[in-house]
């Protein structure tokens, strides 16, 4: 319905818009490779372990138009019954907002615009994957084959889980500030936080998500930042008790972020070259963006 409103407007909306743009020339198309790897991130927020480990996008007008036609393509319902929206209404205690609700349609667009093949994800995204190749599958039913259905790449770090509460994952608006490790913060900082991670009151180092998820989710997060296996990570740790185990964990963090950390702040004093780095990928982005989002609405009837 929405979508048949839209076309019959779609006269006046070219009328507007050669009042304010004129003559200027859109990108010109260039040609998909055969696979393409999208990695986003939520652009809100210092990143965090989690974030490290997992994948780490330059937003463009076209995401947020791609975005609103295919939410005309899903179901209300299919989003409520969403994992992460169940998991956010409940701990806000509200009834949540349209744009937490319609957040995973924008993930799908901004994966489905540079027609991806691929993209990294942990465990808590693969209901939002499917989403997104569930529309991939639906717009190409219904306007012909066009958006190649994207692939998951689970990383071997599926999910960080908070330091303060092992049940939930790693995450840059938790309130309690002791359960998130970011990249930029202090030695210091850094040690508190595992200092104060939650475990258990067995001093053994064992891994056992089941089990014991606090101590479980260390063993993880050592094995990750020093590309070592969990066995062994806990074999190396035999005889440690679990408090100068965190600490063990916190130095090899430490030492993990300290690279990155000295680029931030190098980074950090040339704000022209940051600005250029900004500018050149929205242009590459827009390039790539444009032509698809415009062969969308001629599909869908916008133009």
């Amino acid at each position: 319905m929405a979508l048949h409103s839209m076309r019959k407007a779609r006269g006046c909306w070219r009328f507007i818009r050669a009042l304010h743009k004129g003559s200027a020339a859109a990108p010109a198309p260039q040609k998909d490779s055969k696979k393409r790897i999208f990695s986003g991130i939520q652009p809100t927020g210092i990143l965090h372990l989690g974030n490290y480990l997992g994948a780490i996008e330059n937003w463009v007008s076209e995401h947020t138009q791609l975005s609103w036609i295919l939410s005309c393509m899903v179901r209300l319902p299919r989003l409520q019954h969403l994992h992460q929206w169940k998991a956010k209404t409940t701990k806000q205690k509200h009834d949540g907002t349209g744009g937490l609700l319609t957040y995973p349609v924008l993930q799908a667009a901004d994966i489905l615009l540079y027609k991806s093949t691929h993209v990294p994800v942990g465990e808590d995204q693969v209901q939002h994957m499917e989403l997104v190749q569930d529309l991939a599958e639906g717009f190409n039913k219904k306007y012909g084959e066009f958006f190649p259905v994207p692939k998951s790449i689970l990383t071997s770090m599926k999910k960080v889980k908070s330091l303060r509460d092992p049940s939930a994952k790693m995450s840059k608006s938790d309130p309690d500030k002791l359960a998130t490790v970011r990249i930029t913060d202090s030695p210091e900082e850094i040690v508190q936080k595992f200092r104060k991670a939650v475990t258990d009151f067995t001093s053994e180092v064992t891994y056992d998500p089941a089990g014991r998820a606090g101590v479980s989710n260390m063993v993880a997060v050592h094995a990750a930042v020093t590309g070592l296996s969990v066995e062994e990570v806990v074999r190396r740790s035999a005889g440690m008790d679990t408090a100068h185990y965190k600490l063990a964990v916190a130095d090899a963090v430490i030492e993990k972020f300290a690279p990155i950390k000295r680029e931030i702040e190098k980074l950090k004093l040339d704000k022209d070259h940051l600005e250029k780095v900004l500018q050149i990928g929205s242009a590459k982005a827009k390039e790539l963006a444009y032509p698809v989002c415009q062969e969308v609405k001629k599909l869908v009837g916008f133009l």
